[in-house]
């Protein structure tokens, strides 16, 4: 296969980072017909197309798997800078973006950063997104690595089992005492309550609660009910279902407090949803990626729950 000129590659990154022809043109000052002209030269050595021609810009299948490339480049010459010693652009620090969801970001994985070496220093950029849905940016070359609930690799990238995230299901009394009337327990009783009462969602996109539901009645198109709140934080969907607006999946580490102080009630004792959490990241050599990656394994063991698969 022809090997892939830099320049052109550069330019597929820059029109995607900046959303048009015009703005990468701007970035790399050279001419928007340049960079027109490198992109239809890439397209054609490749034989693909690697950019769909909206605004903003977009990367289709195939051009996610230059810019992956093209960050992945920019990264090692980073790295070999820094390892020589060399200045990095603008004298800046290594910049290392991750995907990872809200409730990890609200228990374990901040502490965890903490952790990381700092020499040469690192910058974080956290880029919030479901544990469902954060491959995507992976796949897309948008993030070098992520928490995950996926354990399939995205093309390019290793995965390492970090645990079980458990989630707990929680209402306040006084929201058991109108919508659970006889109580929490097992049983249909309780299931049915809960297909009928008010829910917390985090956003459309989270099916923890429909989920639990379905484990509970054995039904595959059971769901919670329509009646939902959308409340899009972690802190805040632990204090909203302690308000009693809705029941809710806390993270066994928001709930313990609150159900040690009576703000929050069990609503089925024993049944737990545990969810698997992976951390994906690019195969390659880069020192700050390799440091966080151990550092992230470390905490996880010590915040998530392990079983005989992990």
């Amino acid at each position: 296969m022809d090997e892939l000129p830099l320049d052109q590659v550069r330019t597929l990154l820059a029109v995607v980072d900046e959303g048009t022809f015009d703005a990468a043109a701007a970035a790399l000052h050279v001419t928007p017909s340049a960079v027109s002209q490198r992109v239809k030269a890439l397209e054609q050595r490749t034989g693909r197309v690697l950019l769909m021609r909206t605004k903003p810009v977009r990367a289709t299948e195939s051009g996610q798997v230059v810019v992956r490339f093209a960050r992945q480049l920019a990264r090692l010459e980073r790295d070999a800078r820094a390892e020589l010693g060399m200045a990095q652009d603008g004298g800046g620090p290594v910049r290392l973006p991750i995907a990872v969801n809200a409730d990890s970001l609200a228990t374990w994985f901040l502490p965890a950063l903490v952790r990381v070496p700092q020499d040469p220093p690192v910058a974080f950029e956290l880029r919030r997104e479901d544990e469902s849905h954060t491959t995507a940016l992976l796949r897309e070359g948008r993030v070098m690595a992520a928490v995950t609930s996926s354990p399939d690799p995205v093309a390019g990238c290793s995965v390492r089992r970090l645990g079980l995230a458990r989630y707990l299901p929680v209402a306040s009394p006084d929201f058991v005492a109108r919508h659970l009337p006889a109580g929490p327990g097992a049983g249909p009783e309780p299931a049915q309550a809960l297909r009928r009462a008010p829910v917390i969602v985090f956003d459309r996109r989270d099916v923890l609660q429909d989920s639990f539901v379905r484990s509970l009645t054995g039904d595959p198109e059971a769901a919670a009910s329509p009646l939902r709140h959308h409340v899009p934080t972690s802190e805040g969907f632990r204090d909203a279902v302690a308000s009693g607006l809705g029941w809710g999946l806390v993270p066994e580490p928001q709930a313990e407090p609150l159900l040690r102080a009576g703000a929050l009630v069990l609503l089925v004792p024993g049944r737990p949803l545990d969810v698997p959490l992976y951390w994906q990241q690019w195969k390659l050599d880069s020192p700050a990626l390799s440091k966080t990656a151990q550092v992230i394994a470390r905490a996880a063991a010590e915040a998530l729950r392990q079983d005989e698969a992990g």
